[in-house]
């Protein structure tokens, strides 16, 4: 889901980061650290200040998949509240300032401050429907629908084309859409021959719309 597309209430305003701040200690991190591994045991809800994260799982070849990616006054770590493991693997893609709540305070919070209980509701249930879509698109559609579908979802208007505002290696494509960079290689070749579109470093511009198969 792109940031245009993305609910308004996935990010805290500054009077709730303000308000949660005052049980919350901030650390600050380069890009491409790991913050949370997949496994790992709860302790903490991360509220981003500042940068972006993606949330990925990874298999021990290090085949990666991308769940979502995330930025300021959006939070992660939720899971806090069941005390089990990490769902899945958290990463920069930017240099990143948080703010951390020990789960004991995260408790204490959602008993003290409904209105963020309510968005924390919220919030899970939009996950879970993301979570469904990836299911529904894996299962359902091939690579090269999840790809056309991922662009087609992170492109917006700009000089009367649409544009990737992300920068995304193949690399990375491949990995939002649960594909081998060689099969995402070859669709962008023949995407780019076609002159539906071109890539501009790893900007991608589409000029028309995409076919409906390849």
């Amino acid at each position: 889901m792109t940031e245009q597309q993305r609910p308004p209430f996935l990010g805290l305003s500054e009077q709730d980061i303000a308000a949660l701040s005052r049980r919350a200690v901030t650390r600050a991190f380069p890009k491409n650290t790991i913050i949370l591994n997949e496994g790992d045991q709860t302790d903490s809800l991360y509220i981003i200040l500042s940068g972006r994260v993606k949330v990925f799982l990874a298999n021990e070849e290090g085949k990666e998949i991308v769940l979502d990616t995330q930025g300021p006054g959006e939070y992660f770590g939720e899971m806090v509240l069941d005390e089990g493991p990490r769902s899945a693997s958290v990463m920069t893609l930017e240099p990143c300032r948080f703010q951390l709540i020990p789960k004991e305070d995260v408790k204490a919070l959602l008993q003290s401050h409904p209105d963020f209980a309510m968005h924390l509701v919220r919030k899970l249930i939009y996950r879970g429907r993301v979570l469904t879509e990836h299911v529904k698109s894996l299962a359902l559609q091939n690579v090269y629908g999840r790809f056309a579908k991922l662009l087609n979802e992170m492109a917006v208007p700009q000089d009367g084309k649409r544009v990737l505002q992300e920068k995304l290696s193949q690399q990375e494509l491949a990995n939002r859409v649960g594909a081998s960079r060689e099969m995402i290689n070859r669709i962008v070749k023949d995407l780019t021959t076609g002159g539906y579109i071109s890539v501009d470093g790893q900007r991608i511009v589409i000029h028309k719309p995409l076919p409906a198969n390849w």
